[in-house]
């Protein structure tokens, strides 16, 4: 079954593909696909070329063949024959460079030449069997990993002495060593810092004339945004508007909390618009409305009298 593996960019300037043509790269890298977690798959040219050059069938099975002479001959691939007399082949730098996560037991015999009777690939590539470390990182760590409170053990090292630099290092597969100690486990929550001159009281760095209000833990102030005018625009509607008709208003409402104007006069906008039901664009003039138009000034009905001097009220008319 094909699987999703790595290919890194350092491959197309490998001194080992360039050795080899463009079909046996093209083959190498589609072997990374069918190969199991192990690197290994079966060495049978009529298989591979089946799985890999099926859309191209002028590159026949005896072309696949001379892909993986090639491929063995510049030593990226490793082709033997199993306890069962069948011909096998394992991907020579599997394990330095795919990462796979937990990886499953191959069904495949290992190769006789690259790996011992465990299972583990030899040679150079070999992954060094070490202690459980308290973390594990993407790179090998060749000193212990420093106490995370702060007490000293015998396994802890200086990561600066230089005898320490020269020690061999495990690897880990498709990664290289590092010489740092390794960083904090994930997860570990440390001691609070206590400091003998009374309570943190905020930041450090700030206005020597300033005062903290409420102290540095104190909450900001109430402001009122865009969604909530809406909700209170939404419920006070006998039924909800549209949606579309929310998505305008609101976006008309942010515009105006944006240029400074008060949440109350938008509100007052907010209350003319639901009251006039017209399109959301016109929300800037009802809040221009709201906030400058004067008050009308109300009429005064009085009742009529007559006028307690009749010739000064009509004068000629009479």
């Amino acid at each position: 079954m094909a699987r999703i593996r790595t290919i890194k960019p350092e491959a197309f300037v490998s001194e080992s593909l360039a050795v080899v043509t463009l079909t046996a790269e093209r083959t190498f890298f589609g072997l990374l696909t069918q190969a199991d977690d192990q690197g290994r798959y079966r060495d049978h040219a009529a298989i591979i070329a089946g799985q890999l050059w099926v859309l191209r069938p002028e590159h026949t099975p005896a072309e696949v063949e001379k892909d993986l002479a090639q491929l063995a001959d510049a030593g990226l691939v490793c082709r033997y024959k199993g306890p069962d007399d069948k011909r096998y082949l394992h991907i020579v730098t599997w394990h330095k460079h795919q990462k796979i996560n937990r990886a499953s037991k191959s069904r495949i015999p290992a190769c006789p030449r690259h790996n011992d009777p465990n299972g583990a690939p030899g040679g150079t590539e070999a992954v060094e069997a070490v202690a459980p470390a308290p973390s594990v990182t993407h790179g090998a760590v060749a000193d212990h990993a420093p106490n995370p409170r702060g007490g000293g053990s015998e396994g802890a090292r200086n990561p600066h002495d230089p005898s320490n630099q020269t020690e061999t290092t495990s690897k880990t597969a498709g990664q290289k060593a590092f010489s740092e100690p390794s960083p904090e486990p994930h997860g570990l929550v440390l001691e609070a810092a206590v400091t003998p001159h009374g309570p943190d009281l905020g930041p450090r760095i700030m206005d020597l004339g300033s005062t903290p209000s409420g102290g540095a833990s104190a909450p900001a102030a109430s402001t009122v945004s865009a969604k909530q005018l809406i909700a209170e625009y939404s419920a006070a509607c006998a039924h909800r508007p549209p949606q579309d008709v929310l998505g305008h208003l609101g976006r008309e409402v942010r515009k105006l909390l944006a240029e400074g104007i008060a949440p109350d006069h938008v509100r007052a906008g907010l209350v003319l618009h639901r009251t006039k039901g017209r399109h959301p664009s016109i929300l800037p003039s009802l809040v221009h409305q709201a906030m400058n138009a004067a008050l009308a000034q109300p009429v005064i009905h009085r009742a009529w009298t007559n006028p307690a001097d009749v010739e000064a009220a009509y004068g000629e008319q009479l």
